[in-house]
């Protein structure tokens, strides 16, 4: 019996078809070692960007000392779909396409209308979600409409491009993002999400500017605290503004009251202006954590499988698709991995007595 060489999570290998290929009686939707379900699964399609924020993509790392993948190290439209045909069999009613910045793929229509096409066990459409930076959003919003795309979340760290071009380390203006924003409106996209990652002495000033900006507007604004995601953005828990903070900030202009959950897991605590004008969410990944609600899995641009934002390994997915690997088999090496997942790395971060010294960056398998 041939063994290919399948890195898992421990390491270790795993053998061939005659092993692997065997309908194994998994308890669908697949859950882990912590009863979290697979719900959502987030596909990064490219690991090259045209911004270089200082939380993902710091240019002192990326633009002297990093190597991009090559693109036959990429797995194409059709690899990804037949991957995500498997997870959607263990329970997957999401997808989301992420990078780097996703839009830089060539063609990536054609990925977002085969997805588009597929149904959940349930038999209801797949929804197919996209984040971008918004700089090439202008110029794709209506292709990206016409080929099934659901939603569209936008990053913007701020208003004045002076903010903006420190946060993101770039010439680009911030009515370019705008335009992008404006493009998906008009294109029909009507539930637009913005994204603000808080960095304590860059940008919080920004918080409620970004507030008032958004009011009205039926986008909900999202504030993120600065996450230790990856080990080149040099972060420190003093440059975190908590959640808590932002919301006073807000508060004592525009008064909030708190919502419930949209569905189980959602990573944003909901918040309504009292008066109407719509709501904001907190993510608050360092402050108040929620893995044990964590649904997510994470396929990275090159095939390998993370179970979490800061995890160091991956499961290697794309050695046995090329190999010629059945659906079956590739099911098993999913499932399995997930029935061993105990991740909940943020619950344990004030535990450590150190940081791991290796983890996958943010711009490998998306936000």
């Amino acid at each position: 019996m041939k063994i290919y060489p399948i890195q898992t999570h421990g390491g270790g290998t795993v053998r061939d078809d005659r092993e692997l290929d065997v309908a194994r009686d998994h308890a669908l939707p697949v859950r882990d070692t912590l009863q979290r379900p697979l719900r959502d699964l987030r596909i990064s399609v490219t690991d090259r960007c045209n911004l270089r924020c200082t939380y993902c993509m710091p240019r002192e790392i990326f633009d002297e000392r990093h190597t991009f993948l090559p693109r036959a190290e990429l797995l194409t439209f059709e690899e990804i779909e037949r991957l995500a045909r498997v997870f959607i069999r263990l329970g997957v009613h999401k997808i989301r396409l992420t990078g780097g910045e996703p839009l830089l793929r060539r063609g990536i229509e054609q990925l977002v209308e085969k997805l588009a096409r597929l149904d959940t066990a349930e038999g209801k459409p797949v929804e197919v979600a996209l984040t971008t930076n918004a700089v090439l959003l202008a110029k794709k919003a209506r292709g990206l409409k016409d080929a099934g795309l659901a939603r569209v979340t936008v990053s913007l760290d701020g208003l004045r491009d002076d903010t903006f071009k420190r946060m993101s380390d770039s010439d680009i203006a911030v009515a370019t993002v705008l335009d992008g924003i404006a493009a998906a409106h008009a294109a029909g996209f009507a539930q637009t999400k913005i994204n603000m990652v808080v960095k304590r002495g860059v940008n919080e000033h920004e918080i409620v500017p970004m507030a008032e900006h958004f009011r009205h507007s039926g986008m909900v604004l999202r504030f993120i605290e600065f996450m230790d995601v990856g080990t080149t953005n040099g972060w420190r828990l003093d440059e975190v503004v908590p959640a808590r903070e932002v919301l006073a900030r807000i508060g004592t202009r525009h008064p909030l009251q708190a919502l419930d959950p949209d569905y189980p897991g959602e990573v944003a605590a909901r918040w309504r202006y009292a008066d109407g004008a719509g709501e904001i969410g907190v993510i608050a990944a360092v402050t108040q954590t929620f893995c044990h609600e964590c649904t997510r899995a994470r396929l990275a641009t090159d095939g390998k499988l993370y179970s979490c934002l800061f995890a160091a390994e991956g499961l290697d997915l794309r050695r046995p698709l090329r190999a010629g690997m059945s659906d079956q088999v590739l099911l098993n090496l999913i499932a399995g991995g997930w029935e061993q997942r105990a991740d909940r790395y943020s619950q344990l971060r004030q535990q450590l007595t150190g940081l791991p010294s290796a983890k996958v960056e943010m711009s490998y398998i998306g936000g």
